[in-house]
């Protein structure tokens, strides 16, 4: 018989998908594991079981199976003193305080906005939602609601506000966003340049009836309370009399502004032409004229004022009888305004509202507010104007004016988000795309420009900046993929990273980030899957090293966010009675079991009915002494039977821990053992701090029977030998463990005979 030493020192590209465990040749081989449940995969290879869950707070929701979350969790970060938890739930929001010490306490909860209205965020909803924090305000954005500002108004209390947009001092303006819904051609007629009660007509069916007629209005048309602009005026609709006539308010006059120096004279004549695109006008309509410069000799006097149509040269001209005559053939007249309200087709309606859709993505990038995304504008990209977050209008298109731009390509892309990089990175239903930071330049309303780089398409989950790429999930919500430069194309690929263990992603329902866990340098990714599992991501672009693990809980992950380096989830459990509840918690170092408290007790008693039913099977672990599992009875779990003498322990619920290596296969002179009989006989197991492993069934043992059984036990660190029996043609290790105490493997060596 034949004797190997197979080294599994590293286990860097974690659990592989089933499909791959019998690629013997392939390099990922040798350094991944069947299955990694529960562990981290540290940086140097080897792997340590992951903390256990602290029962933080207990919800008061009624479990509904059939919704993708009921509650959703987000950091809101203020300052390193004052960091919060938002859970974002049906009709409310919970805000819990993190402290400088990580203490969690329920801050306040809110059900109504600023106004008393019912909160817009539902189980249908909270988990496509969007949101981007500045300072003390958090905006969350929706298709179905206006933008919602969640503002912090001190240490432990929060308000929400709807986002609205700036107005100019005489209110006559909303800086917010327009666009011409209107088919190709159609006019809007104003009945007069002011005042209420004024009929707007299009010459085709536009406006919405929809519900029943009342009198001759329908009462629930949606354009109601909507803002139009007419050129460069606006008004608002206040009643709908039909899909081509509604009654509204002129906010100022309708006025329309010419281009610089759109009058031209003839010497000696005082008729003046004027350039206007589209002007609408007929012959003998009235019209007043402000702001107009002198040109041709023709005084401002004898150009401003009310004035009437001479003749209609063409769409774009016409000529109207001035107070008196030219004295030279000159263009001019400065910017001059036309108060009039001919039929236009250069009307637009505000871009959000509840007939077109509200802004899906939110983020803020090189100063500016961006909003993308509506059921109307599905493609569209609005930014603010410079530092200024409620303002909207495009102006003139200075630098620091608004940008207004399309990721259309030939068909239509739904924004569902925007992230800042480098680069501006806009993720649609079809496409990726970015807006470029042009050597170095800031992005402006002449500059900004949207390149599409990758065709993946994304899924509604929130993408995180990870180890410098953009990581998302694509529209399959089956594959994760970075979004990153690559040098070799000059442009951005969307390489997947989630490819060697995709049967780890499934129905991924949300995702977050970690730097620095478990008081290392490593970078963690979490991904909440529809399973109730969390898949937990580890890369390392330098060594090229890239793997994926998988947590489990008795009980099933909803929603995980991070603060700092410390990890909080809302997780599912029965209570021991049947009775499903959701409760928030922490992945603690503190604790080796699940839904974890520590406990005051007298002779060994614990008082635990407010975190477990009768009926309820827990695990009960006193310092490095694991003392089993005991049913919970009249409220209480009773180990005095094991020791009577403790007076404080951990209850809560084990979890499973495996690391399964994949078929132990190596290759000799005279070709590969696959397929061969074979048996590991041996493992060496090198552990730091570890309390309690299994290898194969066999026990790691801590203590001799002549040691001090009345001391605490030492935790394993170095070199331990398991010595196995028994023959198969795919022999494997398997490690677990028989009590919820600490584990960390940094390789292994199995000695296979043959």
């Amino acid at each position: 018989m034949r004797k190997l030493r197979v080294p599994l020192s590293n286990f860097q590209f974690g659990e592989i998908s089933p499909s791959l465990i019998s690629r013997t040749d392939s390099k990922v081989y040798s350094n991944s594991a069947q299955k990694v449940e529960n562990f981290f995969i540290r940086a140097e290879g080897g792997v340590i079981k992951r903390s256990g869950l602290s029962n933080i707070y207990e919800f008061d929701t009624t479990v509904d199976t059939s919704k993708t979350q009921q509650h959703r969790i987000v950091p809101f970060i203020f300052s390193d003193d004052e960091r919060y938890i938002i859970s974002l739930e049906n009709l409310k929001i919970r805000v819990f305080r993190v402290d400088t010490s990580f203490n969690v306490t329920l801050a306040t909860t809110i059900t109504q906005d600023s106004s008393s209205a019912a909160l817009p965020f539902t189980h249908d909803n909270i988990h496509e939602v969007t949101y981007a924090q500045s300072g003390d305000t958090m905006f969350i954005a929706h298709q179905t609601f206006m933008v919602r500002k969640l503002v912090r108004t001190g240490l432990t209390s929060f308000q929400v506000e709807t986002y609205t947009f700036d107005q100019n001092s005489a209110n006559t303006i909303v800086h917010q966003p327009y666009f011409s819904f209107q088919t190709p051609g159609m006019t809007l007629d104003p009945s007069a340049t002011s005042g209420s009660g004024v009929t707007f007509t299009t010459s085709a069916a536009y406006w919405d009836t929809t519900g029943s007629q009342s009198g001759g209005d329908f009462p629930d048309s949606k354009h109601i309370g909507i803002n139009f602009r007419y050129n460069d005026s606006e008004f608002q609709i206040t009643s709908v009399q039909s899909t081509t006539q509604a009654t509204g308010t002129i906010f100022g006059n309708l006025k329309r502004r010419l281009k610089v120096d759109s009058f031209r004279t003839n010497e000696g004549v005082g008729t003046v032409r004027v350039t206007l695109l589209n002007h609408g006008l007929s012959a003998s309509d009235a019209f007043t004229v402000a702001d107009a410069s002198a040109v041709g000799g023709i005084a401002r006097s004898n150009l401003n004022g009310a004035r009437t149509v001479a003749e209609v040269i063409d769409d774009n001209t016409f000529t109207f009888t001035a107070g008196a005559n030219a004295t030279s053939a000159t263009a001019g007249g400065g910017t001059p305004t036309l108060e009039t309200h001919a039929p236009v087709t250069g009307w637009e309606e505000q871009s959000y509202s509840a007939l077109r859709g509200f802004p899906a993505a939110v983020a803020f990038h090189q100063n500016r507010l961006w909003y993308g995304g509506t059921i109307g504008q599905p493609d569209g990209l609005w930014a603010s104007k410079t530092a200024t977050f409620f303002n909207f209008d495009v102006g003139d298109a200075e630098d620091d004016d608004a940008i207004d731009i399309t990721t259309s390509i030939g068909e239509v892309n739904t924004i569902r988000h925007i992230i800042s990089n480098k680069d501006l990175h806009v993720f649609t239903s079809t496409d990726e795309f970015i807006v470029p930071a042009l050597q170095g330049q800031v992005t402006t309303p002449t500059n900004a420009s949207i390149e599409r780089q990758t065709s993946f398409g994304s899924s509604f989950l929130r993408p995180y900046i990870y180890d410098g790429a953009t990581v998302f999930v694509d529209s399959s919500g089956a594959m994760v993929r970075e979004f990153i430069f690559a040098d070799a194309v000059k442009g951005y690929t969307g390489q997947p990273i989630s490819t060697l263990s995709s049967h780890l992603i499934n129905t991924p329902i949300q995702m977050s980030m970690l730097s620095g866990a478990i008081g290392r340098a490593e970078n963690y990714l979490f991904i909440v899957d529809a399973d109730g599992t969390l898949a937990v991501f580890n890369s390392n672009r330098v060594e090229q090293r890239a793997g994926w693990t998988q947590f489990t809980s008795q009980g099933s992950f909803h929603s995980c966010c991070v603060i700092d380096t410390h990890v909080y989830a809302v997780v599912k459990f029965d209570k021991g009675d049947g009775t499903n509840k959701y409760f928030l918690c922490e992945f603690s170092n503190t604790f080796n079991t699940d839904l974890a408290k520590t406990y005051s007790g007298t002779n060994g008693v614990f008082s635990v009915s407010s975190d477990f039913a009768n009926g309820a099977v827990v695990d009960v672990v006193n310092g490095t002494f694991y003392l089993g599992s005991f049913t919970v009875s009249g409220g209480n779990v009773d180990v005095s039977s094991v020791d009577s003498s403790i007076s404080s322990a951990e209850i809560g619920l084990k979890f499973d821990v495996t690391l399964k290596t994949n078929p132990i296969d190596a290759q000799v002179a005279d070709g590969p053992l696959t397929g061969q009989p074979r048996t590991v006989q041996r493992v060496v197991l090198d552990l730091n701090n570890t309390l309690s492993v299994t290898v194969n069934n066999t026990n790691l043992i801590i203590r001799q029977v002549t040691d001090d059984m009345s001391q605490p036990r030492n935790a394993v660190t170095g070199k331990k030998e398991f010595r196995l029996l028994g023959f198969g043609t795919d022999p494997q290790v398997t490690i677990t463990q028989n009590a919820p105490l600490a584990l960390q493997i940094n390789s292994i060596v199995a000695e296979i005979a043959f």
